[in-house]
């Protein structure tokens, strides 16, 4: 009797020792929580022969019901079709901007500026600067500043958040045809009234780089292997630039596409941001059958980050095939 009550007895302890130790951890303070995380910082880089591309993400907007109004010559119920067969809702469409940089033996270029500061209070916009700082790329070190075309989301970043000048040593390399229909007078007094402060804007932007502007024509070489090729319809000097390094190509396309869901399936639907909507289809399907027969790789301004990859041809469309993530350069 007196065994088993010792057996008992150990056997109550045994329970009783995990109870008191629950007990003491619930009266313990649970720790303070971490603050909420941020994003990873957003640049990609690859290399095109022996220059180095970064892609360099500004943020993204989010337009609700892009069914409405969103494309010119397309229903709201081929849209919405269109975006659920791509795995989209088409209840909001996210628009990203991504601004490429490039480094070679000859300089430093960047392509486009992104938004801008001042669109900071909007934590989803006007990320360069941080995701610039990240990628160590100072912006007092960029030697160029080169231009697809002049649309708030590219030239909004000319200027830093006290109104000088973002890149203060840089030259600025504009497309003859897209200055001549900005600065022009007569354009902005024609212009529809919600459009006229647009050309204001375009003017105010490049104010401090004055004397540093340098206009170049379709064709020109901006630097040995980086050329300018017009792509007009969007605006009406839309420029892409084409690249090349060796054995190896790439094409900065800015905004001859806005997401690849939209004008690289659907080739044909015009867009409302576009200014001459045919002829920023024919000028597309131009571009894009020459880079999928060429399997140039593509940097696009409004893709899904990181904005890079190789087209196919796919139907009376073509298809994006992006470029897979690589943890070396």
């Amino acid at each position: 009797m007196e065994r088993r009550t010792l057996l008992a007895t150990g056997f109550g302890a045994g329970l009783a020792a995990p109870a008191l130790l629950s007990l003491a951890q619930a009266q313990t303070p649970a720790p303070a929580q971490a603050p909420a995380p941020s994003q990873a910082p957003g640049y990609y880089r690859f290399r095109v022969g022996q220059s180095l591309l970064t892609m360099v993400h500004d943020g993204q907007a989010i337009r609700p019901d892009p069914t409405q109004g969103f494309v010119r010559n397309a229903s709201a119920e081929d849209v919405a079709a269109s975006m659920r067969a791509q795995g989209l809702d088409p209840a909001r469409l996210v628009n990203p901007f991504t601004v490429p940089v490039l480094r070679t033996p000859r300089g430093t270029v960047i392509f486009d500026t992104g938004n801008g500061p001042q669109t900071a209070a909007d934590s989803r916009v006007g990320q360069l600067g941080a995701n610039l700082s990240a990628a160590g790329i100072d912006p007092a070190s960029i030697d160029m500043v080169v231009f697809t075309h002049f649309h708030g989301d590219h030239v909004g970043g000319l200027l830093d958040g006290t109104g000088g000048a973002a890149f203060p040593r840089a030259r600025v390399i504009v497309p003859e045809r897209e200055w001549a229909f900005w600065m022009d007078e007569g354009q902005a007094s024609r212009a529809p009234e919600a459009m006229r402060p647009a050309f204001a804007n375009v003017r105010r932007r490049f104010a401090p780089y004055e004397s540093k502007v340098e206009r170049v024509a379709d064709g020109a070489e901006i630097l040995p292997g980086l050329r300018a090729m017009g792509t007009p319809g969007h605006t009406p000097g839309h420029t892409s630039y084409h690249l090349s390094d060796g054995n190896e190509q790439a094409m900065i396309l800015g905004d001859l596409t806005t997401r690849a869901e939209f004008n690289l399936t659907n080739p044909g639907w015009h867009v409302i941001f576009d200014m001459d909507p045919n002829q920023a289809e024919a000028t597309r399907r131009r571009v894009f059958d020459q880079v999928a027969a060429d399997r140039i790789r593509c940097a696009a301004y409004h893709w899904s980050f990181p904005a890079n990859g190789t087209v196919l041809k796919e139907g009376n469309g073509y298809r994006l095939v992006p470029a897979e993530w690589s943890s070396v350069i």
